[in-house]
């Protein structure tokens, strides 16, 4: 068991680019982090000329800039000057086949190097990069390229044909689909075209187009766990906050070995798997392979990956597998270890200082808001279970809706309220793809309001308590899941939970915990009953669970987040709907 944690970390102050958090945030102002970037002349910036053509032309050119592991085992490198030629090249390949600037170019592949020289390329070009996640089904494959109007699609042979080309005259906007062979002898498949003889047959283009810091950049849809996917459209400015939040909340540097795990069909993916490291210059390792506790182990050891960016999802089933396996390895490089994609527990933070040396630091952003804006830094004292404190040049507050339809900040300390942004930042999303009534409904008067309840404590660092609509109104009291999740994870039984209210005609809704168990542990009444006194011992009766029940695993959406709306919907016996996007249970 794992007992009694201190609240906090305390971290000796170390040599970070954030340096004094106070005096940082202090000091700071967006005309700084601009001049961090250099631009392309005339207030002009082009997020493919920041990430990798200027590296190019200087004393990185020779630097490794993506080192890629194969599923097979092989490892391919290319420079930031040998990036720089594909990413010229796919963008002249663009403009040969047409595409105009402002035109949507979406991709539908696993980590693979030519994801990486689409998306740079696209950007040069001044078109549109929109990822999809390729483990989506056809139907949100089509939704998203309809709701794109997309002009090109990049995939993979095997992709388009199991997925797609059944449905080709479902997307008579989609004008190319360029495809990329699995293996050297697949055959390319009929309608479509040969990304790798493109880009081997193109010239290079003459440079990035300057572009316009408002221009739209990116095109990144949520996962549509409920209702239809909403397109978030990014501008070209947005670089400004990729790369300061690169240097202040990861602390990347030109000497730094960076992986970042997150799928490339997700906003992070973009964000921090291929812009804010590439214009911090650093060296990434890319793996094709998905999770394999030994196979991660051994690519942190042996590259001496210095910062790494992964998921609590992962998190958990590292924990799973135990700290013995870790210890096998030398992780002594690793000097940031960061998690992103939902809250992380408080247990897990602790099991990064046992088992890694250091603790994981969580920090918080949404698809919309483009980078991270709360965060945990390296140098600074960690709160287990905090989202951190607000980046340099953002404002963040605890807001309640009025009924006059305003919003009013709350001053006092550890009050839940809505977690809201002061609107400015230059990574907030710009639209709605084609719903601007839904993008407004996002503002009130010059805040953003998240969508999540958190609450601020006495020393400045935010807590999140649960998405709106996850809370749960119990005999009067206002409970957030994670909160119960945290406490569950505690337990040495306990791999993974996931909350929801159950209906009750007396209290309205109880607590009821879906608990996935650790190897050697077998779900038991016995078990169910120590689980429950464990909760109440440490959150009491008021917020504890009342039922348990054993899951073999939890459902996710295929970025990792637990999907309580399945579980309530598995509770109450209701249609799942859509569950393409998702993990569900054994």
């Amino acid at each position: 068991m794992a007992g009694i944690r201190p609240e906090r970390i305390s971290v000796v102050a170390t040599d970070t680019q954030l340096g004094d958090y106070a005096a940082t945030r202090a000091a700071f102002d967006w005309s700084k982090a601009r001049a961090w970037l250099e631009g392309l002349g005339s207030g002009r910036v082009n997020i493919a000329h920041e990430a990798v053509l200027r590296h190019a032309r200087g004393h990185a050119a020779k630097r490794v800039a993506l080192r890629w592991f194969a599923k097979r085992g092989e490892v391919v490198e290319y420079t930031y000057a040998e990036l720089a030629a594909q990413t010229l090249k796919f963008s002249s390949v663009l403009a040969d086949l047409g595409v105009a600037p402002g035109a949507v170019v979406a991709t539908l592949t696993g980590r693979i190097p030519e994801l990486y020289f689409t998306a740079l390329g696209t950007l040069a070009h001044e078109a549109v990069f929109c990822p999809l996640f390729s483990a989506f089904g056809p139907e949100p494959i089509v939704a998203r390229l309809q709701r794109g109007h997309a002009r090109v699609l990049v995939t993979t042979s095997r992709i388009w044909l199991r997925k797609l080309a059944p449905l080709r005259d479902r997307l008579p906007e989609l004008a190319h689909v360029l495809v990329v062979p699995e293996h050297d002898d697949d055959e390319i498949p009929p309608g479509t075209l040969d990304f790798r003889r493109l880009l081997r047959d193109a010239r290079e283009a003459a440079g990035p187009i300057a572009t316009d810091p408002e221009t739209p950049a990116l095109l990144h849809f949520t996962s549509g766990t409920t209702g239809a996917p909403k397109g978030a459209v990014h501008v070209h400015g947005a670089v400004i906050m990729h790369h300061a939040t690169g240097r202040l909340v990861l602390d990347l540097g030109d000497r730094d070995v960076y992986w970042c795990t997150a799928d490339p069909g997700w906003v992070t993916g973009t964000s921090y798997g291929i812009i804010a490291p590439l214009t911090c210059g650093v060296t990434m390792v890319i793996d094709e392979a998905e999770f394999d506790a030994r196979r991660w182990y051994r690519i942190l050891a042996e590259q001496r990956v210095t910062v790494w960016y992964t998921s609590p999802t992962a998190i958990r089933m590292l924990m799973k597998v135990g700290v013995p396996l870790a210890r096998e390895h030398d992780l002594s490089a690793l000097r940031v270890c960061a998690s992103v994609g939902e809250p992380l527990n408080p247990e897990a933070v602790w099991w990064g200082v046992e088992a890694l040396g250091r603790p994981f630091l969580d920090n918080w952003w949404q698809t919309e808001t483009g980078g991270i804006m709360v965060a945990n830094y390296p140098g600074v004292d960690v709160k287990p279970g905090s989202m951190g404190q607000p980046l340099p040049g953002v404002e963040a507050a605890i807001v309640r809706r009025t009924a006059d339809g305003k919003v009013e900040v709350v001053t006092e300390p550890d009050v839940e309220g809505e977690l809201a942004l002061r609107v400015g930042w230059p990574s907030m999303f710009r639209a709605y793809l084609n719903d601007d009534e839904r993008y407004r409904k996002c503002f009130v008067g010059d805040w953003y309001l998240s969508g999540d309840l958190a609450r601020r404590d006495a020393d400045g660092y935010f807590w999140f308590v649960a998405r709106v609509d996850d809370v749960i109104k119990s005999s009067g009291h206002l409970i957030g899941p994670f909160e119960v999740e945290s406490a569950l994870m505690e337990h040495p039984a306990v791999a993974e939970v996931g909350v929801i209210g159950k209906p009750d005609e007396i209290a309205g809704a109880i607590v009821k915990a879906f608990v996935a168990l650790r190897p050697g542990h077998a779900p038991s009444d016995e078990l169910a009953r120590d689980l429950l006194g464990f909760a109440r011992s440490r959150l009491g009766p008021a917020v504890a669970p009342r039922e348990i029940e054993f899951v073999p695993r939890l459902p996710t959406t295929r970025s990792g987040k637990i999907m309580r709306r399945l579980l309530k919907s598995r509770e109450l016996g209701l249609p799942e709907g859509d569950t393409s996007t998702l993990e569900t249970f054994e």
